[in-house]
């Protein structure tokens, strides 16, 4: 990891200049977030950076150029948007990247997520190479979850999957966080036909070792990257394959994404699949994405999004970045359509680029 390209701004000493979320007189927050077609908008995946110390296959080319840092957000802005979205009823807040722990000071502003009024799960998506370090500083912030990345348990699959990672290093982080008081830690596995398709078994056997959750995750035609269409593997064929080594039973347990849960009796471990193509969660999608440099997308599918980068440094106020937020959920699509895409995505920006 080069530091020198990881720096933001430094933060501010306090909160002054920051509204609180906007109540109204009965304590139910005012302008709750419904799009057109009936879903309430309680979950926002916020990046924090692009920037990332793995370069996985899947995820970015491997030869990134990243955004300078005055097209990113800033952390005050990155804390202000959260505000405004808390008020306007969201209760679930994901801090994803790239690797959002790779941002510095960026634990400046999970703490302060931490105490916003009305935020009742904070969580964070991690590649689990610098949880060995944060672990137990996320979990005094007040952070609820975490999520780790792990296509493999073989070190020299892991390097060649994430180009530059070592696979050691993410499991002294899943040991940490399970040391700082973390429990039911999820591991998400992007299943890759030819690639790590025969370790599931062993990474389910992992998770049930550790008291830890997975999740695995159909590849999805985000960014410019050949070789889809051989790699893709359906959720229902790897439930099949695990069906003949474990007893899955299916659980309606909802943990507020769109993975879909079962469970293995005599374990508190619950193995998920997250089926963009095969078992769209569409309908059911209570979400919106913030990117690293404001952009709001209603949907990862799709390409429409408003800018919210121009509010925040036009000298708007908050009622503006309320109204902006308000106004997108017009454009929030029924769903995607992955099913015809492997090859030549309708989305050509990187997974990175959007925010995991």
């Amino acid at each position: 990891m080069h530091n020198e390209t990881l720096r933001p701004e430094s933060p501010p000493d306090d909160l002054a200049g920051f509204l609180p979320p906007l109540q109204s007189p009965t304590g139910v927050a005012e302008g709750t977030l419904v799009d057109k077609y009936g879903r309430r908008i309680t979950y926002v995946r916020l990046s924090i950076t692009d920037r990332c110390d793995f370069r996985c296959t899947y995820c970015m080319a491997e030869e990134m150029t990243f955004l300078p840092r005055d097209a990113v957000m800033s952390l005050e802005e990155c804390l202000r948007v959260a505000q405004v979205f808390v008020g306007l009823g969201v209760s679930k807040l994901r801090i994803t990247g790239g690797e959002p722990l790779v941002r510095k000071d960026a634990l400046w502003l999970i703490e302060r997520l931490g105490t916003l009024p009305g935020l009742n799960n904070l969580v964070i998506t991690s590649n689990g190479s610098q949880l060995d370090r944060y672990a137990a500083p996320l979990f005094a912030a007040g952070v609820k979850r975490i999520n780790i990345s792990l296509d493999t348990l073989k070190p020299e699959r892991f390097r060649q999957i994430t180009r530059i990672g070592d696979v050691n290093k993410v499991l002294r982080g899943i040991a940490a966080a399970r040391a700082a008081g973390f429990r039911r830690t999820k591991l998400n596995t992007v299943m890759m036909r030819g690639m790590n398709d025969d370790e599931f078994v062993d990474l389910v056997q992992f998770a049930l070792d550790n008291e830890l959750d997975i999740s695995f995750i159909e590849e999805m035609p985000l960014g410019d990257i050949h070789g889809r269409n051989s790699s893709y593997i359906s959720s229902d064929e790897t439930r099949n394959l695990l069906s003949q080594r474990f007893e899955l039973t299916p659980s309606g347990e909802d943990s507020g994404g769109p993975a879909r849960y079962w469970r293995i009796p005599g374990s508190e471990t619950r193995v998920g699949f997250i089926s963009p193509h095969t078992h769209n969660f569409c309908d059911s999608c209570n979400r919106v994405r913030i990117t690293a440099r404001g952009e709001l997308y209603p949907c990862l599918g799709q390409n429409d999004a408003v800018n919210l980068m121009e509010i925040l440094r036009s000298g708007a106020d908050d009622q503006a970045l309320r109204q902006a937020i308000m106004d997108s959920m017009g454009i929030k699509p029924f769903g995607h359509d992955f099913s015809h895409q492997m090859e030549t995505p309708q989305v050509v920006r990187f997974m990175s680029m959007t925010g995991g």
